[in-house]
C-alpha cells in the first residue's frame, strides 16, 4: 500500500469544526465544489448509504437489477452535471467483501462516473484493517489547502450532515493519508470489470432486507 498500515492516523473528532446540517452542507459544498481548481479528495467507506430518490437506487430496492442498470446509463447527463466544473475529483473507495448489495449497485455507478471524467481507484478493506484498529476510516471530502468535511451519517446510512473542519493542519494531513492511499490502489474501472461485473444480481433477501428509503435528495 501506499503508506505503512501501522502509521498512526490524523485527529479527526477532537478537532474544532463547524457542524452543518445536510441543507447547510449541500450548500456550503456546492459553494466551493464547481469552483474548486486542482485535485478534490473524496473517501468512502461506509458500505452502505441511504440514497434517497435517486431512480435507479429504488429500482435495485424493488429487485429490478436490470432497470437499475438502465436508469444508470439515462442519468448520464445529470451525473455529468454532478461532477466538478474546473476540478478533479479523485474517489478512493474501500471495499469488503463479500459486497454488500449497496456495493455492488455503487460500483456499476462509479464504473460510470469514471467513463465520464472521475478518478477513481479501491482499496479492499484488509488492507487498511491496520489503520483501522480503533474505528472506521471516515468519510471524507477534502479541498487539499482550504478546507475538508467530516460527513456524517445515520444508521440508515442517509446523510445528516457534516462538520467543516478548516486547521490547516489537519486538512493537510488528511490530504497526505488519502493521497497515500489512492497511490497504492487499484484502478476502479479496472477492478469492476474483473470483481463485479462477473457477479450474480444481488440477493433479493439481501435487497429486501434494507431499510425503506428516506424521501431526502441524494447525498452530495
Amino acid at each position: 500500500m501506499g503508506i505503512p498500515v501501522n502509521r498512526q492516523l490524523p485527529r479527526l473528532h477532537t478537532v474544532p469544526g463547524r457542524l452543518l446540517g445536510k441543507k447547510e452542507y449541500g450548500s456550503d459544498f456546492f459553494g466551493i465544489f464547481h469552483e474548486m481548481e486542482g485535485v478534490i479528495w473524496k473517501l468512502e467507506r461506509a458500505q452502505t448509504f441511504d440514497e434517497g430518490s435517486d431512480p435507479s437506487w429504488n429500482a435495485m430496492r424493488r429487485g429490478d437489477w436490470r432497470r437499475s442498470l438502465a436508469l444508470l446509463e439515462e442519468a448520464r447527463d445529470t451525473i455529468t452535471a454532478d461532477l466538478p466544473a474546473r476540478g478533479r475529483l479523485r474517489r478512493l473507495r474501500v471495499a469488503q467483501w463479500p459486497l454488500t448489495p449497496y456495493m455492488q449497485w455503487e460500483f456499476h455507478l462509479l464504473a460510470l462516473r469514471a467513463r465520464l471524467g472521475e478518478q477513481g481507484r479501491v482499496v479492499e478493506s484488509a488492507e487498511v484493517s491496520g489503520l483501522e484498529a480503533r474505528a472506521p476510516l471516515p468519510e471524507l471530502v477534502i479541498f487539499p489547502g482550504v478546507r475538508m468535511y467530516h460527513v456524517l451519517y445515520d444508521s440508515r446510512g442517509a446523510c445528516t450532515g457534516a462538520r467543516r473542519i478548516d486547521d490547516g493542519e489537519v486538512v493537510e494531513a488528511w490530504t497526505s493519508v488519502v493521497a497515500s492511499l489512492y497511490e497504492g490502489a487499484r484502478d476502479l474501472e479496472d477492478y469492476v470489470e474483473r470483481r463485479v461485473l462477473p457477479l450474480p444480481p444481488p440477493r433479493p433477501d439481501l435487497v429486501m432486507s434494507l431499510p425503506s428509503p428516506s424521501r431526502h435528495p441524494a447525498r452530495p
